[in-house]
């Protein structure tokens, strides 16, 4: 029988590979090769080499700031909100896990934020932070940085749940026995959290931590909801200026496609890293 499944394993995969060069591996080299051409749509276009790529930092032999401003602003607004999100949801799991009192519904709770669209969701709290503003006279949007602490809030309270859930989900695979054993053996609060708890739960940090990271820098309903990346797109992530570059401006959809490449890699390398010091803590430990 084990025989057998070998031998037609490759038949069954044919399905699911077709499906995936279809709908995601011809597209993205596709999408590789227009980012090296002019093009208005994806079967009229003409090769230019590298100068979609130039003309991300600089526009007719002047220096344009705007993507590298959302590069910095992004990579701030994902590192500030993976560590809210990962401490506050790591923090409630434990909470969670003693034995408390109406457990299930805090846990139903704090998981139905993540069921909203982030689009819907995010109309919600606009109109919650511009009716809290409108006091001072000013709105979300009055500058980056109020901006940037709307989108911040927004994302954590959608996102916490979630990972609670997840954290939830690894602290109960922690086996009774060892903490049993550390208790006898007079270990306190502390050192059953920094010497058991996170120890053990390095597999489940190391899939939070990468969800967030992911999420952080693939940031778009959220901030097109909620600042439309104003003040004049101070507050633009990366993903919405790659949107505004690609469909806001003609003859510029090959510049759009050149900073998803560059997205696609950036995103690649900050995941692959992550993996890989989480993986090795774990090795660690």
């Amino acid at each position: 029988m084990e025989k057998a499944n070998k031998k037609y394993f490759p038949l069954f995969m044919i399905p699911t590979f077709v499906a995936f060069a279809i709908g995601f591996l011809i597209p993205f080299l596709y999408g590789i090769f227009l980012s090296f051409c002019k093009f208005t749509t994806v079967v009229d276009f003409k090769w230019i080499g590298l100068q979609n790529y130039t003309k991300i930092l600089y526009v007719n032999g002047k220096l344009d700031t705007t993507f590298i401003h959302s590069l910095w602003y992004t990579t701030l607004f994902t590192i500030v909100t993976m560590l809210i999100i990962n401490f506050v949801a790591f923090a409630i799991a434990l909470l969670l896990t003693k034995g408390i009192r109406g457990t299930n519904l805090f846990r139903t709770s704090f998981f139905l934020p993540n069921l909203i669209g982030g689009i819907v969701l995010s109309y919600v709290w606009l109109m919650i932070f511009n009716a809290i503003l409108a006091n001072y006279h000013k709105t979300l949007v009055s500058t980056q940085w109020s901006a940037f602490w709307g989108m911040v809030i927004v994302v954590c309270w959608q996102q916490i749940g979630y990972m609670m859930i997840i954290y939830i989900a690894g602290l109960q695979n922690i086996p009774n026995d060892i903490i049993e054993a550390a208790k006898i053996d007079g270990a306190n609060r502390r050192q059953m959290l920094t010497q058991i708890t996170i120890p053990m739960m390095m597999p489940t940090i190391t899939v939070c931590t990468f969800l967030t990271l992911t999420n952080g820098f693939k940031l778009f309903d959220q901030n097109l909801a909620l600042t439309g990346g104003n003040p004049g797109k101070m507050s633009e992530l990366l993903a919405l200026n790659i949107y505004d570059t690609f469909y806001g401006t003609s003859g510029w959809q090959g510049v759009g496609q050149a900073k998803a490449v560059i997205f696609f890699i950036l995103v690649a390398i900050i995941s692959i890293l992550q993996n890989k010091l989480t993986s090795r803590k774990e090795v660690e430990q």
